[in-house]
Parts: C-alpha cells; sequence; structure tokens
C-alpha cells in the first residue's frame, strides 16, 4: 500500500487569530442561543451593547483609520484616550499594526502580492482569510510608521495591548453588568455578540467594499462607494472617494450621505477637541468626477456604429473636453497665484481677496458641465 505525504500549506496558521476567531464564533452559536432560550436578557444589557458596538467601532473608523493610518486630523489627549481603549475593545490588533498594514493596503492596493487584503484573492480572503494565515503579503514592517512610533500613548498600547483588549472585553463589560445586576447578560450582549458583529461590519470594508458599489471618482483600484455598507460600517462605504482622497478625514463627503465619523470629528472641531480637518478641495473632487464621465463617455463613442451620429457626438465630446481643460487651466493659475501670495507673506490678502469667489465660480462651471455630460451620456449613440 503506497503512503500518501499530505504536502504541508506554504503559509501556517496564525493561531492567535484562529483562536479568536473560533472562539467567538463557537460561543456566539452556542452560548448565546441557550443563554436566550434560558434567560432573558435585560434592557440594559442591550443598551451597552448598541453602545459599545459604535464606541468600539468609531474608535476603529474615527481613531485607528482617519486620526493614525491617514493623518487626517489632530485630536485632543482624552479623545485619542478614548480611541485607544474602545480600540482595542474592537479586538482588531494594536493601533501601531493596523495603521501600519493599513497604509501598506493603500500603497499596494489590489496587487495580490504585497495589499495584505486584496480583493483580487477573493471575497473570503480580503474579508477575514487574509489574517488566518501568516501570508508574506501581511508581514509586518513597521518603516512606514516611525510617526507612530514616537507616540507614547499608541507605544503604550502596542506593548500592553493584549492586557487592555481583555479587560475592555470582559472587565468592563463585566463590571456594568455587575453594576446593574446582570453580569452574564452583558458578558454575552455587550461582550461577546458585540465584538462578533463589529469585526464583521469593519470586515466589509476591506472585501464588500472592494466588490459591490459605484466608482464614482476613479478606476484605477477596486474601491467602491456604497451607501448601503456605509450604514454598517459608521460611513466607511464610501470607499471609492477615500482611496482617491485618503487624507480627507470625511468619507461621505456630501452633508446627506451617511457617515457618522464624519459628524463626530466635525462636531467636536466646535468645542476644540479636534482640529487641522483636512479637507479635499471641491474642484478636485469635481474635476475627478468629470474625468470619470469623460472617460465613460469615451468608452460609449468607441461603441457607436452609427457615422453620422458618431461625428455629432465626437464633436459635442471635443467641446466639453476643451472646456474642462480651460477651467483646469484656470485653476491652476489661481493656485499659483495663491503660492505667491504666501510667499509674500499676504495671506490676509488671499483670505479676503476676489480668489474665494474665482474658485467658487470655477467649481460651478465643472458642476453645470457634470450636469450638461450627464444629458449627453443619456443621448442615444
Amino acid at each position: 500500500m503506497t503512503q500518501v505525504s499530505r504536502v504541508p500549506s506554504p503559509h501556517p496558521l496564525n493561531w492567535p487569530a484562529v483562536l479568536m476567531f473560533s472562539l467567538s464564533t463557537v460561543g456566539l452559536l452556542t452560548l448565546f442561543p441557550w443563554y436566550a432560550w434560558t434567560h432573558d436578557f435585560s434592557a440594559g444589557a442591550w443598551i451597552a451593547g448598541f453602545v459599545f458596538l459604535y464606541a468600539s467601532g468609531l474608535s476603529i473608523t474615527g481613531g485607528y483609520h482617519r486620526l493614525w493610518a491617514h493623518r487626517a486630523y489632530e485630536a485632543h489627549w482624552s479623545l485619542r484616550l478614548f480611541y485607544m481603549l474602545f480600540g482595542a475593545m474592537a479586538f482588531q490588533n494594536s493601533i501601531l499594526i493596523w495603521a501600519s498594514m493599513h497604509r501598506v493596503h493603500h500603497r499596494h492596493v489590489d496587487d495580490v502580492d504585497h495589499d495584505p487584503y486584496s480583493i483580487k484573492r477573493g471575497f473570503w480572503f480580503a474579508h477575514v482569510g487574509w489574517m488566518i494565515r501568516d501570508y508574506p503579503s501581511a508581514k509586518l514592517d513597521f518603516s512606514n510608521a516611525q510617526d507612530l512610533q514616537q507616540d507614547k500613548l499608541v507605544m503604550f498600547q502596542h506593548r500592553y495591548y493584549l492586557v487592555i483588549a481583555l479587560l475592555m472585553n470582559i472587565g468592563l463589560p463585566a463590571l456594568v453588568g455587575a453594576l446593574c445586576g446582570d453580569v452574564w447578560g452583558f458578558l454575552l450582549v455587550a461582550g461577546l455578540l458585540r465584538l462578533v458583529v463589529n469585526h464583521h461590519f469593519t470586515f466589509l470594508i476591506n472585501s464588500l467594499a472592494h466588490y459591490w458599489g459605484r466608482r464614482p471618482y476613479t478606476v484605477a483600484n477596486t474601491a467602491r462607494d456604497n451607501d448601503l455598507i456605509a450604514l454598517f460600517t459608521y460611513g466607511e462605504g464610501y470607499h471609492n472617494f477615500h482611496h482617491l482622497f485618503q487624507w480627507d478625514y470625511r468619507n461621505g463627503v456630501r452633508w446627506w450621505q451617511f457617515d457618522p465619523t464624519k459628524w463626530l470629528i466635525a462636531s467636536l472641531s466646535w468645542v476644540g477637541i479636534t482640529r487641522s480637518l483636512k479637507r479635499v478641495p471641491e474642484f478636485k473632487i469635481q474635476r475627478a468626477m468629470l474625468q470619470r464621465q469623460f472617460d465613460a463617455l469615451h468608452a460609449r463613442l468607441g461603441c457607436c456604429e452609427n457615422p453620422s451620429r458618431l461625428a455629432v457626438l465626437q464633436q459635442q465630446f471635443e467641446r466639453e473636453l476643451e472646456s474642462f481643460k480651460s477651467t483646469v487651466n484656470a485653476w491652476s493659475q489661481l493656485q499659483a497665484e495663491r503660492l505667491e501670495l504666501a510667499r509674500s507673506k499676504l495671506a490676509d490678502q488671499w483670505a479676503h481677496s476676489e480668489m474665494r469667489h474665482r474658485i467658487y465660480l470655477l467649481e460651478e462651471s465643472l458642476r453645470l458641465q457634470r450636469q450638461r455630460m450627464q444629458a449627453l451620456q443619456w443621448q442615444p449613440a
């Protein structure tokens, strides 16, 4: 009888991650329904679960992601402490590891060899599979996070991460539960259920937000904008915008887009807890969206089989393209003037000059042109 030798996987299991996901998932599928069947969960447990869910979720999106990974704004030490503690409650690794890995993702997005959670390696891989094994693409290298290594709060959490995470995930729910007379209910709802739900809500950003949705700003990567995903990811569902303008503290750039992380950061700036909020100029946003329209119309013209109709559409296309180039050139000239004023220490003159009005007019020009391009796209080819 021939003995078949089993070839070991080239990528060993990441046992801490395997144990965490296994214990939390099995616990949720067994202990939670058993307790729900034999006991009553108190209203306090559900309220605490919701509060902790949002506290830990916003600490990832507002803290780990937009504050530390992208430096999209600055925050008072009290908010940074809150993010550090409740970010550990999310059990997604330390700030240093999370932010460093995320910066690698942005630098090598969609690269199957270098993007730690590339969607091109499959939906499951991007969602959770990349954490199950020690893949080379997820190898730690803090050379891109030297700024974070100078942050005492970040490094304190990194050194004592496991202790802080266990205290926040078990100790805090148990303590609040004891005060409310429902320790096990709080542990199962505000601890276990909240942890699993928050994990998969956050993981949707790596998987579904690179798989399903629209791309109004760029097709250079797989990131999508999706309003439904934003509801579950604390505003992170506007991922196509984020991958093009990653240093903006907003993901849902429009006022009506659901982005509670943006609202939290902006509202705290009114009382000085957050500051130096970075925003992409509206002109650049409009320019990116208009460029996408030009690309889409250009592809559509290539499919037009009616020569006379093609000639008409081509003429309109070229006219709009010239107008677009003219507006972009005018913007560039204004930026050059602004820099010159700054060099001449005439910033006040810039703030009160007609330049702001001129920039507004250029932004309006692009908005109107987008409307014309939309109407042009609707015309039969």
